[in-house]
């Protein structure tokens, strides 16, 4: 039996799994029964990755120098050698999935090359967002927003006729908790406290839940700035208050739900613009009402109107409620043949089904997205 180890590298830990894939050819079903949105249909060939074991390890730290990933790459790779000496040997393909890998890391290529030559196996890496995408989608193609402390949205046709798998990604935002991340856990958590700082100047009394939930949190308002401006993990502690906004949410206050509900809209927005911009061949300008042009077709034979699969994933969606509302009825107002479907897996699994794309050789690498 071929396995395939994956590799699934965050801010907050990692995790390797030893597994097999599978190719099946079963829809994925749709969570949505309004009447502007179509239903899930079948989606041909998909991959449903089967785990055996799997093991933690350490979190990506960030320097003055960049990031460590490609050091905690390899430390993981040697962890599952030892950790597993008999199965190891059947290993193919290994798959990383990693936040960071593109931006604050020097280029993978040598590094998964050492991999590579120092194990005999097949070895391929990409941004966490397309092996959420994989995992999402079960291995076929749609866009995804990924909503966690920060937020992005990637789109990809999916395989080609051979099953090859181009270099077509196509992404919106994922910039940073200071110049976006529209949607995600930071986002919500500076929103909830801007007007909970409303309601304390007495500008507008709609926060006063949020602000009683923010000063149980992290003190008197007058603490709230030095506690956030001087610290390098912002994005973190913002996020932490959109756990309150959940809560405040549930317990029935008006403000925390909207705040959700503009959060989902925001992911739409995103999933949209990058499944647009996959399909039509240039941005759609998500918000504004829009289209890109019908008749643009792209080299997939797909217009700017075709039907698109789209699904939201992330710690944060598991809000539910308001935030999956506005989700829901942002994307059918924007792309009314939109199909929202239901996550088939996570990351991990995404990491599985990318060691095995490589491994099978139907996988294109693409810069600054996928290193094969």
């Amino acid at each position: 039996m071929s396995l395939i180890l994956g590799i699934d590298i965050g801010g907050t830990g990692s995790r390797v799994a030893l597994g097999e894939v599978d190719v099946v050819a079963e829809p994925l079903g749709s969570i949505d029964s309004e009447p502007t949105v179509k239903l899930g249909t079948a989606v041909g060939t998909g991959f449903v990755p089967r785990i055996i074991d799997q093991l933690t390890g350490s979190r990506i730290e960030i320097g003055p120098s960049g990031s460590n990933v490609l050091r905690v790459v390899r430390e993981l790779v040697r962890t599952a050698a030892e950790t597993w000496p008999d199965r190891f040997s059947e290993v193919i393909g290994i798959g990383i999935g990693a936040t960071g890998i593109a931006s604050l890391a020097e280029d993978p290529s040598d590094a998964l090359a050492a991999v590579s030559s120092e194990f005999g196996v097949s070895t391929v890496a990409a941004i966490d967002a397309v092996t959420a995408h994989l995992g999402a989608l079960g291995g076929t193609g749609g866009a995804i927003t990924v909503l966690g402390t920060g937020a992005i949205a990637i789109a990809h046709p999916g395989p080609g006729d051979e099953g090859i798998w181009s270099s077509d990604w196509s992404r919106a935002d994922g910039w940073g908790h200071l110049f976006g991340d529209r949607g995600g856990g930071a986002w919500l958590g500076r929103h909830g406290l801007e007007l909970a700082l409303r309601t304390h100047d007495g500008l507008d009394e709609r926060g006063r839940a949020l602000l009683e939930a923010a000063t149980r949190r992290f003190g008197p308002p007058a603490s709230w700035p030095s506690q956030f401006y001087t610290r390098n993990d912002r994005a973190g502690l913002l996020a932490e208050f959109a756990v309150d906004i959940a809560d405040c949410a549930r317990a029935g206050d008006v403000a925390s739900a909207e705040l959700l509900r503009g959060a989902g809209q925001e992911a739409a927005c995103s999933a949209v613009a990058a499944a647009r911009a996959d399909s039509g061949g240039r941005s759609f300008q998500a918000g504004q009402g829009g289209s890109t042009s019908a008749d643009v077709v792209s080299e997939h034979g797909r217009t700017a109107d075709s039907p698109i699969r789209i699904a939201l994933t992330g710690g944060v969606a598991a809000a539910g409620g308001r935030l999956f509302e506005g989700f829901r009825t942002e994307a059918a107002r924007l792309q009314p043949n939109v199909s929202i479907v239901e996550p088939a897996g996570g990351p991990l699994d995404g990491a599985l089904t990318l060691g095995h794309l490589g491994a099978g050789g139907k996988l294109r690498g693409q810069s600054r997205i996928v290193w094969t």
